[in-house]
Parts: structure tokens; sequence; C-alpha cells
């Protein structure tokens, strides 16, 4: 058995395309998610290895890693997106955004830091692009500026955590159109406005989050990588 990686929020998009990789080169990947019908038809592709839990409540966080032998690598993938004029978000939308996005990222690593340290591994968390400066938002203010949140906790568990071994980054695409994508990564005009003229695949966010998490990374920590094309730099 390879290495075992627990994915958070593992169940549909660039966190299950990952989860799929990791599985093909050789880990033990576990995927916890919120409990779904799309979770429960995973478990025949990841036998014993799918399991349901809210990451927003700590207690469930802390028994789902409890439960493995260890933890070589912690993928945070977990995260609700909003779209709307800033004027419409209301205070419910923002704490909606924040559990998902923050506190499910600052329960699973809280539950899976001792494992990481043990075995001096990775963590890698998903911002997304144009976290480099504050900028406003036309359209998605509350997320991102909860991503703006989780990128700051990123760089002190870094600090941190550098003492132990352990490696924590953050990895934020741009436009990546796949099938669970926000409808409007999906438009072609706004494909062709990013500097490289297209939108990233899937493999590319995959490749990138496999670096960051391997041990070709392993003077790597405390970066935000962004993956977006040159887009919002």
């Amino acid at each position: 058995m390879g290495r075992i990686v627990l994915i958070a929020g593992g169940s549909r998009g660039i966190g299950l395309a990952i989860a799929r990789a990791m599985l093909a080169q050789g880990d033990s990947v576990r995927i916890a998610a919120r409990a779904s019908p799309r979770l429960d038809a995973l478990r025949a592709e990841f036998p014993g290895c799918v399991e349901a839990v809210d990451l927003g409540r700590a207690e469930e966080v802390e028994a789902w890693v409890a439960r493995q032998p260890r933890v070589d690598a912690l993928v945070h993938c977990a995260g609700d997106f909003a779209s709307g004029a800033p004027s419409a978000l209301r205070s419910a939308q923002l704490e909606t955004l924040f559990q998902s996005n923050v506190l499910s990222a600052l329960n699973s690593f809280g539950a899976a830091r001792p494992g990481l340290r043990a075995s001096k591994g990775a963590a890698l968390f998903f911002g997304t692009a144009g976290l480099a400066q504050p900028r406003g938002r036309r359209t998605s203010a509350g997320y991102s500026a909860m991503k703006s949140a989780l990128w700051v906790l990123v760089r002190s568990w870094a600090l941190e955590e550098a003492a132990h071994g352990v490696r924590v980054n953050l990895l934020s695409p741009g436009l990546v159109p796949h099938d669970d994508a926000e409808p409007g990564t999906h438009d072609v005009a706004r494909q062709a406005g990013v500097p490289l003229g297209r939108a990233a695949g899937l493999a590319e966010i995959v490749g990138a989050a496999r670096w960051l998490v391997g041990p070709d990374s392993g003077y790597v920590t405390g970066v935000n990588l962004e993956v977006a094309g040159g887009w919002l730099a």
C-alpha cells in the first residue's frame, strides 16, 4: 500500500479527479464528503474508503481521521460557491460560505495535524485565482472573501508546522470546466479572456495538486500556486 491520502470533499469535480489520479498512482485514497447519492455511487470505485462526513462538524471529522491507520497527505477540496452582486450578499449566505470553505478546512487540518506530523506529510487546500492582491469582485465577493481568509490560515499553518516537517500549501485554479463547475466557467467568451486564451484542463489542476503533495515539492510550503493561465494576475 502506498501513501494514505485523505481527500475532504472528494465526491465530485476537482476533488474526485484528484482521488482517481492518486488511486491510479498507487496511493490509498480515503474520501469524506456530505451524504448524497453521488457519494454512495463511489463506494464500488473506492471500496471501504468512502464515508459520509459533515466537514463542518469537528467531531465527525475527528472521528473519520481517527479511523485511518495513518495520514500521509490531506487534500481539502470542499467549498460551496455563490455568485451574485455584493449588494445581494446576505448574512445567511456568508455563513454558509464560511462553514463550507473555512470552517471545514479548519476542522480537517486540525484533525489531520497529528498524523501529518508523524509522517512529515503535506496538506493542500484550494483557493481561487486573484488572491495575490486584494481586489473587488463584481459577482463573487463572498466566496473570494472566504478564500482570502483560508489563504491567511494556510500561510499561518505553514509557518507553525514547518518545525514538524509538515508542508501546507494552497492551489488556486482559474476557469476549469467540468461537469460540476459553476456555469459561468463554461462561457466561451469568458475563457477567451484568459491571457493564455483558454480554460484549464482538469488534468492540469490534478497534476499541480499531485505535485504539491508529492516528494518533488518537498521544499515548498506556504505558497499559493495559481494555475489560472494568467487570469486575474
